[in-house]
């Protein structure tokens, strides 16, 4: 069956060696590789087995002599005593089997098979099956592979932690139940009672499961459990202090938190997308784990590293490796940036707004330096013209701010940067601010006043940095009535009073302007707003009544009855006042009259109060206010009140009719010959001594006096308040 060595003179030598060995081990009991097993263990020397780490579990094995496996028995011992170190063969075969290495004698080419047993029970069991599932799922064990024979009608299944098995399930007869403890109610039996399921899988489930079959031989399987659990998205927080580039070790940048993992996923850091690694004195990565009380992992991995000013953006990030049964996966946190301190290197200047400045504008003038933290700053200022430096402190970011620029800040600014770590200085470049202005606008005359007919000129002037350009504008009306510095003004009005406004422009700085109001007198009497008018009022109602004039020299204002008076002035040649009052019944029948008058004369207003039946008699106040201007000299009345304005059309319009009519009837009487109208031998109508030159028509009407108004001559006559509206109408040709 196994090849041996062949040659003469070799089986002499091997006959003479094996009567020597025979006559040995029958004085001693044992053969001589066991003997040297007993005294030297694997230091026996050549021709002695010996075994690997990896070998039965790293026992020692016992070796049973040998059977007789070999053809020519006489050559076993020499051959065994000759070779060299015989190597375990690796474990993993079942006990009681034969294990074979084939040996190569160190004086021959040939090989020799030799045969050596395992004593039961100390050969290494054989490689577990892997059975890989999540958290929270459901692992099937399966009792031996799927193609194996086998009868499991009668199965043990136990759990094995640290070496020590556990029953936890039996199967007997195809029926399984569960053994008291942790896998009480999580284990059932699939698959006709080939496999154990076993559900809601922690971390703690991790381990070898061992199921034993009883009939009809004895038959045993391990399957290695493993558990995984992906992790939540890692966190990232950054070092909140910062880190400074004048470090002489690695510094903690920022801190990785991957939270309930399994098994523990592997961190990676990196910066910029580039991984680190680490590096002495560089980068040092620190690793640490907590095991929580579900079994879950949670890792916390902190980044150390040396920076420099090139890092002030650089983004670092984290990234967990960890494997699932589907295979392997990757998370990664958040980018984030971590605050390098380094000193400044230059210090400039920039203002801001740019371009054009101009008087009023708000100007932020900011220091600026390429440090972290940036040095401290002052501002110093170089008068233009005189060359005096003013030293100006800014605020803590190093901005001036002037809220309203004025010429007066125009210079040469230049910042200056004190690095208080290490106390170096940095100066910036000089920078020209300039702000352009116009100044106040003087106006000659400054109080202008003429009389009626007279001529008047007006000049303005204004100093700037810039051209100037001046233009005139009414200033009621924005009319612009001259380009130029000079007004001129001829055969003034009383209507050319008023205000006058000179503009200073410079175009070349947009929005830099100056105005200047003055107003102009033209000597006269008082004018008033409004001549006279009515008003519809309630009995014992507050009421405000107001008056306003204009003159040169300004007016004052009085009133014809009693109430409290208060004055303003609308301008400079204008008045005010308002009268509050309460309507009496004298009231009601006087009315009131508001004068006003100065060193040139006088004028007034008149108010008629009526009284409205149709409103409430309750306290109230009432306002009566100018709507139109009047001359010192009109007596025009103000029209009637809407409502009034109707019944004044259709009193007019039967006037009209009934003139018609009136004149339809002379005609008539005319053509009879009824009237004389200087024919001969008419006769005359009679008419009384006082009107004999008179021939009158009266026409009575209802209406009220003010619906009557647009019957009345041009002579502006007022009527008594007991007038009831009736009037004379002179037909005389």
């Amino acid at each position: 069956m196994f090849g041996g060595v062949r040659g003469q003179s070799g089986r002499e030598v091997s006959s003479l060696q094996a009567r020597e060995k025979q006559e040995s081990e029958q004085e001693t009991g044992e053969s001589e590789v066991e003997s040297q097993w007993r005294e030297k263990g694997p230091d026996a020397g050549p021709g002695v087995p010996v075994w690997t780490p990896g070998c039965l579990g790293g026992k020692k094995p016992n070796i049973s002599k040998v059977e007789d496996r070999v053809s020519d028995k006489s050559l076993l011992k020499p051959t065994v005593a000759k070779v060299g170190i015989i190597i375990c063969l690796e474990a993993g075969e079942r006990r009681g089997e034969y294990w074979w290495k084939k040996l190569t004698p160190t004086d021959s080419k040939e090989e020799v098979r030799i045969a050596y047993l395992c004593v039961p029970g100390e050969a290494e069991p054989p490689t577990p099956e892997l059975v890989e599932v999540e958290v929270g799922g459901t692992a099937l064990l399966k009792c031996g592979p799927s193609h194996s024979p086998g009868n499991f009608s009668h199965v043990d299944w136990f759990s094995v932690h640290k070496e020590k098995p556990t029953l936890i399930f039996r199967v007997r007869k195809g029926q399984g139940q569960s053994e008291p403890g942790e896998y009480q109610h999580r284990l059932s039996l699939q698959d006709r009672g080939t496999t154990l399921a076993l559900t809601h899988i922690t971390p703690h489930d991790e381990r070898i499961f061992l199921c034993q079959g009883k009939r009809p031989l004895s038959q045993e399987h391990r399957i290695q459990l493993r558990v995984y659990k992906a992790p939540e998205e890692p966190t990232i927080l950054v070092n909140p202090l910062g880190i400074s580039v004048n470090s002489k070790e690695p510094v903690e940048v920022a801190t990785c938190v991957g939270r309930n993992g399994y098994p523990i996923p592997q961190v990676i850091w990196y910066k910029n997308g580039q991984s680190l690694k680490e590096e002495k004195n560089r980068v040092h990565i620190q690793s640490s784990q907590i095991v929580e009380s579900s079994g879950l992992y949670t890792l916390e991995s902190v980044l150390k590293a040396q920076l420099a000013k090139e890092d002030k953006d650089a983004q670092f990030y984290c990234e967990l490796n960890y494997r699932l049964p589907s295979g392997n996966h990757m998370k990664e946190s958040q980018e984030v940036t971590v605050q390098v301190f380094y000193p400044a290197e230059k210090v400039w200047l920039e203002v801001e707004p740019s371009g054009m400045l101009k008087e009023g504008d708000r100007v932020e003038i900011r220091c600026l330096a390429d440090g972290n933290p940036p040095p401290h700053f002052t501002i110093s200022k170089q008068n233009l013209s005189t060359k005096e430096i003013e030293e100006m402190t800014p605020e803590d970011t190093g901005t001036l701010v002037l809220e309203s620029a004025q010429k007066e800040h125009s210079g040469l600014y230049q910042c200056q940067g004190l690095d208080l770590e290490t106390m170096a200085s940095l100066l910036s470049d000089q920078q020209e601010l300039l702000v352009n202005y116009v100044s106040d606008i003087r106006v000659s005359p400054a109080a202008p006043e003429s009389q009626e007919g007279d001529s008047l000129t007006l000049a303005c002037e204004a100093e700037s940095n810039q051209a100037v350009e001046f233009q005139w504008l009414r200033e009621k009306t924005g009319q612009v009535l001259e380009k130029g510095p000079v007004l001129q003004l001829h055969n003034l009005k009383r209507e050319a009073g008023g205000g006058y406004r000179c503009v200073a422009t410079v175009p070349s700085v947009p929005g830099l302007n100056r105005t200047r109001l003055v107003h102009v007198a033209i000597f006269g009497s008082p004018w008033m707003m409004l001549k006279e008018r009515k008003m519809w009022v309630s009995e014992n109602a507050v009421l405000n009544l107001s008056c306003e004039a204009s003159g040169h020299p300004r007016p004052t204002i009085s009133w014809s009855v009693e109430g409290t008076a208060q004055e303003r002035d609308q301008d400079p040649l204008s008045v005010l006042s308002v009268l509050s009052v309460l309507v009496t019944p004298e009231l009601l029948e006087t009315g009131a009259e508001c004068v006003a008058s100065n060193s040139l004369g006088r004028n007034s207003t008149t108010i008629f109060l009526e009284l409205d039946s149709s409103r409430s008699t309750g306290p109230r106040v009432s306002t009566a206010s100018p709507s139109v201007r009047a001359n010192s000299t009109s007596t025009e009345k103000k029209l009637p009140e809407p409502e009034s304005k109707g019944v004044a059309i259709v009193a007019v319009t039967v006037c009209v009719l009934v003139l018609a009519v009136l004149g339809a009837v002379l005609y008539f009487f005319y053509k009879k010959g009824k009237l004389p109208c200087g024919r001969s031998g008419k006769q005359e109508i009679t008419l009384p001594p006082s009107r004999k030159s008179e021939f009158v028509v009266e026409v009575k009407s209802d209406k009220l006096p003010e619906e009557m108004g647009l019957l009345q001559g041009s002579s502006g006559d007022k009527r008594a308040p007991g007038d009831q509206g009736e009037k004379y109408i002179d037909l005389r040709h």
